[in-house]
């Protein structure tokens, strides 16, 4: 008998075993990484959504907190086909409902073919049809997340590195996965991690070299105070930016974003660039994409799958980003070179 149920957005039920009880709600998507389940399930990109690994086995290799993205689990819930105890019983100490044993390919196959959808999740003992369905009606859509970013951010300041000798960069934290400190770090730069609402004048005292826009949860258009940020400070420094902060500095500069159908999540999307012709695999986790990058920004990089733009540049404006994940965790190397490119702007 099933002790554990999943509500999709029009009501389907699917029955499912309860691996850590609780009830939850978001918008359902997947990830088709086979490995680099702690990452994922550490990655902020997921606040307010209910994770679906696509991959058969979670947590054949355990769990260990040296490879977490952030202090806490993001995702509301977790559904994989077969979880470990491992994995189970972590979630369960972070109060994160977990289920398995039902057709995660039939769940992915209807997100591909509906779009990201609305879910509730009711799992362990007390655990009902009822209750999984009250939660999918108290769902919300992930652009009604209007402050999304303060659940996400640092609440003040937090300096990496203070004495590097490389440039200084401010990292407005939108939801930074870790990965991205350690990699400016390991280049000897002194990163100071801003508030998602950080203001231009906090920017001036600092006078960083660099200003960065992290990757993060939701729509990009309710990170106002980021987008005000960008549009002040462009032209005074270095811009750069990682999947949500690509899609914030696009919107602050007179383009347009939109939401995918059921976005990119993996760690095997496939990337041109448009100069080189090269192409390189990445690492990705988002539900929107620049639809229109306007008249400042040119594209430098689009995915091979479906042309959605992957790098957006100016050099006389000194702005360079990126939808992908360069510092991967998990995933592949092929593009870490982008955060030697982002401090050689501040050295120029």
């Amino acid at each position: 008998m099933a002790d554990a149920y999943v509500a999709i957005e029009g009501e389907r039920v699917v029955e499912a075993r309860s691996r850590a009880p609780g009830t939850a709600r978001g918008e359902l998507v997947f990830t088709t990484a086979y490995t680099g389940y702690e990452e994922s399930l550490t990655d902020p990109s997921y606040e307010e959504q209910v994770l679906t690994f696509s991959y058969p086995l979670i947590g054949n290799y355990g769990v260990r907190e040296e490879r977490f993205e952030s202090d806490r689990v993001h995702p509301r819930a977790a559904v994989a086909r077969e979880m470990t105890d491992d994995v189970a019983e972590w979630l369960e100490s972070e109060g994160v409902p977990a289920v398995d044993h039902l057709d995660t390919r039939d769940i992915v196959t209807e997100i591909r073919d509906e779009g990201a959808m609305k879910c509730g999740i009711s799992a362990g003992p007390d655990a009902s049809e009822e209750a999984a369905l009250e939660q999918l009606a108290q769902c919300e859509h992930m652009s009604d997340h209007t402050d999304i970013g303060a659940q996400v951010s640092v609440d003040e300041r937090e300096t990496h590195n203070e004495a590097g000798d490389g440039p200084t960069v401010a990292l407005v934290d939108c939801g930074a996965k870790g990965s991205i400190v350690s990699s400016l770090v390991e280049r000897d730069a002194t990163v100071h991690v801003l508030p998602y609402d950080t203001t231009p004048e906090t920017v001036d005292e600092l006078d960083p070299d660099v200003l960065f826009i992290s990757n993060g949860p939701g729509d990009p258009v309710n990170f106002e105070q980021a987008n005000e940020l960008v549009a002040e400070k462009v032209g005074d420094v270095p811009l750069a930016g990682i999947c949500l902060g690509q899609q914030v500095v696009a919107n602050a500069l007179g383009g347009d974003t939109e939401k995918m159908e059921f976005g990119h999540r993996g760690v095997n999307q496939p990337v041109r660039d448009l100069r080189s012709g090269q192409v390189v695999m990445t690492t990705q986790n988002h539900g929107y994409t620049v639809a229109d990058p306007g008249e400042k920004l040119d594209v430098t990089q689009v995915n091979v799958n479906d042309d959605t733009p992957e790098g957006l540049e100016n050099d006389d404006l000194d702005i360079i980003t990126r939808q992908y994940h360069p510092e991967a965790n998990p995933g592949p190397n092929d593009s870490l070179d982008f955060f030697d490119d982002v401090l050689a702007l501040a050295e120029e």
